[in-house]
């Protein structure tokens, strides 16, 4: 998970402190966007296409794409742009020399390419109501390799809306925080069907079932309005790493 970087508002001048968001890079590989540590944040004023979007790197397979750019809120209701590390040139083409060749050097490590999984990119779900809530969830753990599985025909009690071979998952789509309570439930039936319980939430998590999240190693991820779970604890980015094949 990545840490979170102290964010001064320009109105203000409030320090808050900002959590970089982490995407889905097309190789499988969780992308944390590289927070230019010491950069001045910007007050959105008027939005734009351009300015919504930056050029960033994914440190595994080398591949830049555009993302969003991260925003961080201000209680006083001050929106900012929070700035990102420059992407780095790509180096000059190496064109032979006259001399013998230069060696070639050593690749990097691979980050566990036992079990890490490449996978297409994500496709999104947008988010108008609360049963599109449970599509994004749905499709996200289709993505991760968790093939089969559905939404529930209706809630029970316990609150699971998805299962599937290995997996259940429950998604959280009202405005208030997830409370303890249903994190225990969902870990509860992930027991109770020897599979892995995992959270989708709309609004974010209290913080004692965050803290009691990370000590059951359950999966949490908050959603955004463009259908894009973001892992929020470190079990999040290891079923993003890994996948179904790994848990």
């Amino acid at each position: 998970m990545a840490d979170s970087v102290p964010v001064r508002c320009p109105t203000c001048r409030r320090e808050n402190a900002f959590t970089p968001p982490t995407f889905p890079c097309a190789c499988g590989a969780p992308l944390t966007m590289p927070v230019l540590r010491g950069g001045i944040p910007v007050e959105i004023l008027h939005r734009t296409w351009q300015a919504s979007w930056v050029e960033v790197r994914c440190e595994v397979c080398g591949r830049q794409d555009e993302w969003p750019a991260p925003e961080s809120g201000c209680a006083c209701g001050t929106v900012v742009r929070v700035p990102v590390a420059p992407a780095p040139a790509l180096p000059p083409p190496n064109f032979p020399s006259a001399g013998p060749p230069a060696p070639k050097p050593s690749p990097p490590p691979a980050a566990d390419p036992a079990r890490a999984v490449l996978r297409p990119a994500f496709r999104p779900v947008t988010i108008r109501t609360a049963r599109d809530c449970v599509t994004a969830a749905e499709q996200y753990l289709k993505w991760l390799g968790y093939a089969d599985v559905a939404r529930t025909q209706e809630r029970t009690a316990s609150g699971v809306d998805l299962r599937g071979t290995g997996v259940v998952a429950q998604v959280d789509p009202t405005t208030g925080a997830t409370k303890l309570r249903e994190i225990e439930c969902v870990w509860l039936n992930g027991l109770n069907d020897s599979a892995i319980a995992v959270f989708f939430s709309l609004a974010g998590y209290a913080r004692d079932a965050r803290t009691r999240a990370d000590d059951l190693h359950i999966p949490l991820f908050v959603m955004d309005l463009t259908g894009t779970p973001q892992p929020v604890n470190d079990p999040a980015d290891e079923l993003i790493r890994y996948g179904a094949a790994g848990r």
